[in-house]
């Protein structure tokens, strides 16, 4: 086609087929768990990750933002990690992948449960409650829902517990009875402690208190400051120094016949704050027509339409952004394998997923500057599928 002189050319669209799907099934945050606790010999437990060789003692230390590529980019920060990457899933060298949306809330379910988000039911930040039509904040548990009628899966530790394995969390005393903890890692006991040391310290000890044991902890000052100030700060480059020594505290302490696997729920991106990286829903007539709720993060939307105007909102949305979102339907989404492998979605998660999703391939994000106010003024995002956003570590230490 040729274009005269006062003409752009149309905007490309996305390929949906193009967008790279988590590896649910046989890389995923959702597999990690089952396969440690096959090898600890708990039934009913299968090894998807076929790189991990059993240990009696297994301690998983997530560190809340830890992307791969944010590793990768900054060795001189991060030198302990660093020396790790070649151990990665097995020592293949490879990274796992979050799950979609490359969240909190959706990775701590796909971690605790073992189950990818079509499943249990956590598919976002925020997503539509069927039942009642609320938007429903899923970090926050706000609206109260009943954490065990939202996701009525066992976790993978409670699995464990039960079968006489050493089971403990060791997190900040704040997580201690959060419904996010309650219905994604409870089981055996949990400690809280302050510090990042006193994690470290008590991880290690609870780790050689049995001869089976499976520990978790978890540090999340690394993703507050990728939010506030964004990954390219001194203030996250000096959380990731702080992390790097703890992993290496925590490592040095492990007793015998012991395997650490440091892993991550989600990277992050800078989003800069102009017009043409922040589409700003709530000022877009065009993006606002016809949708009822506005659910999920700048970079991972969930979008619930007026009954009758799904088709509708669908031509818009990739109308307006489908050269740097991915946006698909849900049946699409699904089909393709976003939020679970094909044909595994729950029935009572589908009503939880937008009628259309929108997925950030550029550093892009849909904002909400009135009825998201705080979420909409952060710098560092994350959620969708990009390698900074969906690649996690799995690195590993031995003794």
């Amino acid at each position: 086609m040729v274009h005269s002189a006062w003409q752009e050319p149309e905007p490309v669209l996305l390929d949906l087929a193009g967008a790279p799907v988590p590896q649910y099934g046989s890389g995923s945050l959702a597999d990690l768990l089952p396969t440690l606790a096959a090898g600890l010999g708990v039934p009913g437990m299968s090894a998807t990750i076929g790189e991990l060789v059993p240990a009696d003692r297994v301690c998983v230390f997530l560190i809340d933002g830890l992307g791969w590529e944010q590793i990768k980019a900054h060795p001189d920060e991060a030198p302990y990690l660093t020396s790790l990457l070649g151990s990665s899933r097995g020592g293949t060298g490879r990274p796992l992948t979050a799950g979609f949306p490359a969240t909190t809330a959706t990775s701590l379910a796909s971690v605790g449960t073992g189950l990818p988000p079509a499943r249990h039911g956590l598919p976002g930040y925020a997503a539509r409650n069927p039942e009642t039509g609320d938007l429903m904040n899923q970090l926050r548990w706000r609206p109260w829902t009943p954490p065990h009628v939202w996701q009525p899966y066992p976790t993978v530790f409670q699995l464990a517990h039960e079968a006489g394995v050493a089971t403990a969390q060791v997190s900040s005393p704040d997580f201690a009875q959060t419904p996010l903890t309650k219905i994604a890692l409870s089981g055996g006991t949990f400690h809280g402690r302050m510090t990042g040391e006193e994690r470290m310290d008590l991880a290690a000890q609870l780790l050689g208190s049995a001869d089976r044991s499976l520990v978790y902890t978890y540090y999340s000052e690394l993703d507050g400051a990728g939010h506030r100030q964004g990954v390219a700060s001194d203030a996250w480059r000096g959380q990731l120094m702080y992390v790097d020594r703890l992993v290496q505290r925590l490592a040095e302490q492990l007793p015998p016949r012991s395997a650490l696997y440091v892993t991550a729920d989600h990277g992050m991106v800078d989003v800069p704050f102009d017009e043409e990286s922040r589409y700003d829903f709530d000022e877009d007539w065009e993006l606002s027509a016809g949708v009822a709720l506005l659910g999920g993060e700048g970079r991972a939307r969930h979008v619930y339409a007026v009954p009758g105007a799904e088709a509708d909102v669908l031509t818009v949305w990739r109308e307006v952004l489908g050269d740097r979102f991915w946006v698909a339907g849900r049946a699409e989404a699904l089909d393709l394998g976003w939020f679970g492998r094909p044909g595994e979605c729950d029935e009572r998660v589908l009503g939880r997923i937008g009628d259309v999703i929108a997925a950030a391939r550029d550093d892009v994000a849909i904002i909400a500057s009135r009825t998201e106010v705080n979420e909409s003024a952060l710098t560092g995002m994350h959620g969708s599928m990009t390698p900074a956003e969906q690649l996690v570590p799995l690195l590993e230490v031995r003794s």
